[in-house]
Formats: C-alpha cells, sequence, structure tokens
C-alpha cells in the first residue's frame, strides 16, 4: 500500500542530493511532489529524471527571496489546491574558520538556512491542511562542534530549535513538525563547501574514521527517514530530532 497516495508534497532545494531522493521517494509511495531549484538547468534535468508529469511540478526560485517564495506557492495553490507535507530541505553549506568568516559568508547562510528555512514554513501554512506534517533538514553539526563549520552549525541548531516552537505552535492546527538531522552524506553540496579538493578528500577521510559504519550515508537513507516523518507511521512523533548519521556522534 502507497503511504502517500493522494498526498501533495512541496519539496525545497528538490533538484539534487536528498530533496531529490526524497521527491522520488514521495513520487513512489503516491504523492504529487512540488520541488524547487535555483538553477533552471538542475531542475529541468531533475524533472525530466522523476518522469510523472502529471504529479511533477518544478518551480525554480530562492528560499532566500521572499518573491520567490509566494511565486512558489502560488503555483502550488494553483495546480494542487493545498500541501499535505512540506520538506524545507533546501540549503548551503560553507566552511571556515572563524578568522576566515567576513559578513557575506555568514549572511548567506543565515539567508539560507535559517531566514529561508523560516519564511518556507510560514508561508506554506495558508496551503497546509490538518493533519499535515512538516520536516525541516537539518544536521549533526548543531551539536558536534566541529572545527570551522560555526556559522553552518549555527544556522543548523537554529533549525533544530525551530522544529521545537514550530511543533508546539503548530500542534493545535494538527500540523506535525519534526527534524530529520542527517550525518555525513554524499550528495553534491560537498563540491560547494569552499574547500580545495584535497581538503574534501581529507575531510571525508577523517569523518568516515568516526562513524560507526565506516562510510558516507546516501541521499536514500535519509529519505526513508523524512518518509517516516511525513506518513501516519509517525502520527504521535512531534518536535522530535531523527538522527540518521551512521552513528558519527556515537563516536
Amino acid at each position: 500500500m502507497q503511504s502517500m497516495k493522494d498526498k501533495v508534497a512541496v519539496i525545497t532545494g528538490g533538484s539534487t542530493g536528498i530533496g531529490f531522493a526524497t521527491a522520488k521517494q514521495f513520487l513512489d509511495e503516491g504523492a504529487s511532489v512540488v520541488v524547487t531549484g535555483r538553477t533552471q538547468d538542475s531542475l529541468d534535468t531533475a524533472i525530466a529524471e522523476l518522469g510523472a508529469p502529471d504529479r511533477v511540478l518544478g518551480v525554480r526560485g530562492d528560499v532566500a527571496k521572499l518573491a520567490d517564495l509566494d511565486r512558489l506557492f502560488a503555483a502550488v495553490k494553483s495546480r494542487f489546491g493545498r500541501i499535505d507535507v512540506l520538506f524545507a530541505n533546501a540549503g548551503i553549506a560553507k566552511f571556515a574558520p572563524v578568522d576566515d568568516v567576513d559578513e557575506a559568508f555568514f549572511d548567506s547562510q543565515f539567508g539560507v538556512n535559517v531566514k529561508g528555512l523560516y519564511f518556507t514554513v510560514k508561508k506554506a501554512l495558508p496551503l497546509m491542511t490538518k493533519g499535515g506534517a512538516i520536516v525541516l533538514n537539518a544536521s549533526v553539526a548543531a551539536s558536534t562542534g566541529m572545527a570551522a563549520t560555526s556559522v553552518y552549525s549555527a544556522t543548523k541548531a537554529a533549525v533544530r530549535s525551530l522544529a521545537r516552537t514550530f511543533s508546539t505552535e503548530l500542534a493545535p492546527r494538527g500540523i506535525r513538525v519534526n527534524a530529520v538531522s542527517p550525518g555525513p552524506i554524499r550528495t553534491p553540496i560537498f563540491g560547494k563547501v569552499g574547500l580545495t579538493e584535497d581538503g574534501i578528500k581529507g575531510f571525508e577521510e577523517r569523518v568516515t574514521q568516526r562513524v560507526s559504519l565506516a562510510r558516507f550515508g546516501n541521499p536514500e537513507e535519509i529519505a526513508q527517514a523524512v518518509l517516516f516523518l511525513s506518513t501516519s507511521a509517525s502520527s504521535y512523533v512531534v518536535g522530535a530530532e531523527m538522527v540518521v548519521d551512521g552513528g558519527y556522534q556515537q563516536s
């Protein structure tokens, strides 16, 4: 039985990585899916690969720009009329030691990861159905204290906090809010973190040594967790953080 049959799901940052894997998972479970991406090329590629044109809508936009969010939800309302599941997934990661952080570096990450996520939720609410689910993409970085991740980790700690406060505020409306916190996952984001190729290789080696399963996770493993938090299987789970990190925090 398809656990999301006839549901409408919106996934920000759905053209690559965890968002794309989740879109595929939701489609397999019977949902109609709206995905966003910041570039038209990546969005077009994702839409073509997802198939099911009658159940997929792509909307280009940057969650840090409120006008883009308004356009997104206007398109959702016009096509589907409601939202049953929102996966606020869009995010960026840039790593640098505190001595190298400037205002632009700081603002870019807080603009997408916190402001963009916050207003994604706010602007989705008029379309959210009673019994709906919202999943926020946080990270184990919020609680692990790795060097050179001070800004990124702070944004994800804010996301974890928002899962708690949103869940309390929205539960009376019948909307459940939870967070998923991935550990090291092999996605395109690792090519955009501001490290050199050698730096990325060294980072991966250090991380792998710390993970109990001795490997990076894959996006599909996070998508399974998001699916659980999005369906009636998690009907008594509210304000929680589901950590999916291969044991990274246990070492």
